[in-house]
């Protein structure tokens, strides 16, 4: 990726040798774009906050994804 946001970081961090870590590094990306959407509109939650719970949002979107 060449855009220099959150996002794009974690997806270019390292190379992943199965789906299972190319989808985590999805959600990841995914939660770190909403957060900084937060943190850019000026969201009251904090970003410490926001980051403390970066890995539930990176699950849920996770699962969301899981065709049922």
């Amino acid at each position: 990726m060449s855009n220099n946001n959150a996002a794009s970081y974690a997806l270019d961090a390292g190379p992943r040798n199965s789906d299972e870590l190319d989808q985590r590094a999805r959600a990841v990306a995914a939660a770190l774009a909403i957060i900084e959407a937060k943190a850019a509109g000026g969201s009251d939650g904090g970003i410490r906050s926001e980051f403390a719970h970066l890995s539930e949002y990176a699950d849920k979107i996770q699962d969301a994804l899981k065709v049922k």
